[in-house]
């Protein structure tokens, strides 16, 4: 999403390389591009400048004019400005009350029903509360069936009342069904319209009101622009909602909102999604979002993600199986399917510093295992465990039946033994180290 930003914000701070110090003419000047780069990533003249006027300020102080590296000094001004502008952190959910009432708000088109549901597995998963969802969109004839497909996606019960017009009796119903039932968190999903229109805003007040919701989401779609930003501030100058949520960050989208809702409306991005799958959400970083932008990569989500798939007890077993060189081909399909529920390939390794530069022309397709899952699923069972026993003939006969070529049997075999021999050396290496340290 941000690649055009930091290709251009890069070209930006190579005014400052071989410069001894900072001054005002050779800030002048970095700014007046960084400025540029802002507006071609749609951010508001308003904010772009007011952004600038900071990095200035912080530029110009006096521990930084005598600073060795001024190049590497304007990247960390900026990283850190632009993090703060963002909101500097990210900010958790409030979930207070019994239950707690996530009122989610926005205008047709913008994702709302589906983050809805992704919202509620993520408090199922991740915090081991019960869940249930208020279908209360009763202006679009699809959205209950919608909601309802989804809920049963991610394992939530729906409340719903397929002929009640009135959104809000269906909102107080939901709520009153939800305490009866010890539901601890109560996710409404309302109407959207096409524009910011009076009957939306009354609607939405009055429901506000009668739930009274410990949570406020207003969900936009980042692909809009500066027109999520506006739109954004008109709901909040009614609603006063708590954050905000971007949806299609995957999409063809600048950046510009992400960048300037904070500024403008004052209020945090709480979430991001980034796709359609239920999982394909997370929480919005300032400061890690900032590294990506500078090319500096986002290793702490991408442990975060690991460790989402982590499993103690298989990490265990598969340990010895590494000391003992029992890793099997059914050992290396496991660990794929470990790799593919942290999600798009391009997008985890862009999180590695320097990575995400060098693979930005790159097309990797989001179904990159899929050869290589094709030949392990053509093994037999005692060939997976076994794979040192394939010899010509089950190559071929590996190859016709996953519809690939020998060849890519052939690829497969030798980096699988490649794999398995960095492995246990890796865990070896350990082991020898930990027994060194004991004997001291």
């Amino acid at each position: 999403m941000f690649e055009n930003l930091s290709e251009r914000l890069e070209r930006s701070f190579k005014i400052l390389k071989g410069e001894g110090r900072i001054t005002e003419i050779n800030v002048a000047e970095t700014l007046k591009d960084i400025r540029r780069a802002l507006l071609d990533a749609d951010v508001s003249y308003k904010v772009a400048k007011e952004f600038c006027d900071r990095v200035k300020e912080k530029a110009m102080g006096q521990n930084v004019l005598t600073a060795v590296k001024p190049q590497q000094m304007m990247v960390k001004i900026v990283r850190d400005e632009l993090a703060a502008f963002m909101g500097g952190g990210a900010v958790d959910l409030n979930l207070k009350g019994s239950p707690a009432v996530i009122l989610i708000a926005g205008l047709n088109g913008s994702g709302k029903t589906t983050f809805s549901a992704k919202l509620a597995a993520r408090i199922l998963n991740k915090k081991g509360m019960k869940v249930m969802l208020a279908a209360c969109d009763t202006f679009r004839p699809a959205a209950i069936d919608q909601l309802n497909t989804l809920a049963a996606q991610v394992g939530v019960p729906v409340y719903s009342e397929p002929e009640e017009k009135d959104a809000v009796k269906v909102a107080k119903n939901a709520l009153a069904k939800a305490s009866k039932e010890g539901i601890s968190v109560l996710i409404v999903d309302t109407a959207g319209r096409l524009a910011v229109d009076q009957e939306l805003m009354d609607e939405i007040a009055a429901m506000h009101a009668a739930t009274k919701p410990s949570e406020t989401l207003f969900v936009v779609d980042a692909m809009t622009g500066q027109d999520a930003v506006e739109t954004a501030k008109a709901f909040n100058d009614r609603l006063d909602f708590d954050g905000v949520v971007l949806t299609k960050m995957d999409g063809d989208t600048r950046g510009g909102a992400a960048l300037s809702i904070k500024a403008v409306v004052g209020k945090p991005i709480k979430f991001v999604s980034t796709g359609e799958k239920m999982d394909a959400m997370d929480v919005f970083h300032p400061d890690r979002v900032a590294d990506r932008i500078l090319g500096m990569g986002d290793v702490v989500s991408l442990v975060e993600k690991a460790q989402e798939q982590f499993d103690e007890k298989q990490a265990r077993e598969l340990k010895k199986k590494l000391a003992r060189d029992q890793f099997t081909m059914q050992d290396f399909y496991n660990q794929i399917q470990q790799v593919k529920k942290m999600g798009n390939v391009k997008d985890l390794a862009s999180m590695i510093p320097g990575v995400g530069k060098a693979i930005k022309d790159v097309d990797i397709p989001d179904d990159a295992f899929k050869t290589t899952e094709a030949i392990i699923q053509s093994m037999t069972p005692y060939e997976k465990e076994h794979p040192e026993i394939i010899n010509g003939s089950r190559r071929k006969r590996i190859a016709d039946g996953s519809g690939t070529s020998l060849q890519e049997v052939n690829k497969l075999l030798k980096q699988f033994e490649g794999t398995r021999k960095m492995m246990k050396s890796a865990v070896t290496g350990n082991l020898a180290s930990q027994l060194r340290g004991m004997r001291r």
